[in-house]
């Protein structure tokens, strides 16, 4: 079994690791930022499969870097402050959230769906790095950094689509992938096929029954995508005529973002 990003468990990760030390650390942020409240040393352990005593050790390295916090009253941990920091080294590296955010709340606003910016890791996953929500019933639970493998849904097609990938290879991460209505391999190479001719990714409702996802591609220089904007709604709701217009706007803001990054690299 999987977590929610298509990556397997966290304690499987620990075990399997080359670098155990760093996979511990690691693997505690992470279950720390997915609980929506603070942890004790004892279900942190059972969780990643740890020593308990190898586990504290570890959180107590990660509480003198301010990563995580420890509240003595309860002995629970969170994520820390010092978190922070890093977050802001890396928006200042990556100005594309930034110049990102105001575009896809266009988008979310003007045709009511979900819209999400994401930043692609190869063939491992892509993480979203800014999220807008338009109003209604339907809203789509992505918050900033959500993980996902890399070729699911329409965002994956465009990665596919747009790389120099081996079909062995391309492959091999597809028969690992989660649908709720799993189109066969040979139907995902039509549709990359598709999204490489038209600039942009359709998933209608494989990913996500009942939910249609757009997204076009971003290039920080040529090659494969550095990022990707994706737009995600009922497929109730949008129209034939919806639909490439829809596709159009993404197309526009991602070729306005591709020689924003590229000037600002």
């Amino acid at each position: 079994m999987a977590d929610t990003d298509g990556k397997p468990p966290l304690g499987t990760v620990v075990r399997e690791s080359k670098a155990p030390a760093i996979a511990r650390a690691s693997a505690i942020l992470r279950l720390l930022g997915r609980s929506d409240i603070p942890l004790g040393l004892q279900p942190i352990a059972r969780k990643l499969d740890l020593v308990p005593s190898t586990c504290l050790y570890v959180l107590r390295a990660l509480v003198a870097e301010e990563l995580v916090s420890f509240e003595p009253q309860t002995k629970r941990y969170s994520l820390g402050s010092g978190l922070l920091s890093l977050a802001r080294s890396w928006l200042h590296r990556d100005p594309f959230a930034g110049l990102a955010q105001p575009m896809i709340d266009e988008i979310a606003n003007r045709f009511g769906v979900t819209c999400v910016a994401v930043e692609i890791s190869g063939l491992d996953r892509f993480t979203a790095v800014a999220v807008s929500k338009a109003g209604g019933n339907f809203r789509l639970s992505t918050e900033v950094g959500s993980r996902f493998p890399a070729l699911i849904s329409a965002t994956g097609r465009c990665i596919a689509a747009n790389g120099a990938f081996e079909e062995k290879r391309l492959r091999a991460r597809f028969d690992k992938l989660r649908w709720d209505d799993p189109p066969s391999f040979e139907e995902w190479q039509a549709q990359v096929a598709e999204a490489r001719e038209r600039g942009f990714g359709l998933d209608a409702g494989h990913y996500i029954a009942g939910v249609t996802v757009l997204a076009a591609p971003v290039f920080k220089a040529a090659g494969a995508p550095s990022h990707a904007l994706s737009a995600t709604a009922l497929s109730r709701t949008l129209t034939p005529d919806a639909i490439p217009e829809l596709a159009d706007a993404l197309i526009g803001k991602c070729n306005l973002l591709s020689r924003q990054i590229s000037q600002a690299a």
